[in-house]
């Protein structure tokens, strides 16, 4: 059976009320608890694939006026590869780390609600110089990829997550973005809902300039099957789900 829901309740979401009714004393902050960890930990043993530093990225300058004023979605890509720098220039524009100050606040190249990034950016690649087809996640702190798995028939897999959204099945590359909400429940508890979508566009919106340096398109996706998605990228669906996707093709 579906969950019962009202145009009201929508509405009451997009709303700052629920603020209100916080116990703001009673947050895991506020009681004196450790943070959880910014980013998921890494198995013992598991290979780092380490990428590019900015200091060896061939990207060239653009325009941000001109990445502004030609920001549009792209639903059709080449078959033409991204190179592992265009694609670790791709990562450090949505969740790179510029500073980490102490464990509850590390900087970031997209603004995030009380410094709180809840996100982990899983990969589906389907063209990358230099890696396998397969499932990855991105691991900020190192600025390395860690391989998760290699399902079969990836490219109609993705595509069924995506409601038959062909061109996620078509891109060299898909950024999955999933959510961890304890991160941002620690501060905002029941506010966090609201914040961490809010958060999310802050993370596609760089993706989407970012893209346009290296000729590149893509195209934001929030409709999508929550548990395949889930599922794909092995995510739990309650402590860690998937909230946002975004494939990602050279031009033709």
């Amino acid at each position: 059976m579906k969950p019962a829901f009202s145009k009201k309740m929508g509405r009451w979401f997009l709303t700052d009320r629920v603020r209100d009714l916080v116990d703001w004393w009673g947050t895991p902050q506020s009681q004196g608890e450790e943070p959880p960890p910014v980013q998921k930990p890494v198995a013992d043993g598991a290979e780092l694939i380490r990428l590019p530093e900015r200091s060896d990225w061939n990207i060239p300058s653009y325009d941000l006026v001109g990445a502004i004023a030609g920001r549009e979605s792209h639903r059709r890509f080449s078959n033409t590869s991204l190179r592992l720098d265009e694609l670790a220039f791709l990562l450090w524009s949505t969740q790179g780390v510029r500073k980490k100050l102490h464990q509850a606040a590390v900087l970031r190249t997209v603004p995030s609600a009380g410094c709180r990034h809840p996100f982990e950016t899983y990969l589906v690649v389907l063209r990358v110089e230099g890696l396998a087809p397969g499932i990855y996640r991105y691991l900020p702190l190192d600025h390395a990829l860690i391989f998760e798995s290699a399902p079969a028939d990836l490219a109609q897999q993705i595509t069924a997550a995506t409601r038959g959204q062909r061109f996620a099945g078509q891109a060299a590359v898909t950024f999955i973005w999933s959510a961890i909400p304890a991160r941002t429940e620690w501060r905002y508890a029941e506010a966090s809902a609201k914040v961490i979508a809010l958060d999310a566009g802050h993370v596609c919106q760089n993706l989407y300039l970012a893209c346009g340096a290296i000729g590149c398109g893509t195209c934001a996706i929030a409709a999508y099957d929550q548990d395949l998605v889930d599922e794909l990228v092995g995510v739990d669906g309650d402590d860690e789900l998937v909230v946002y996707l975004s494939p990602v093709g050279k031009l033709a």
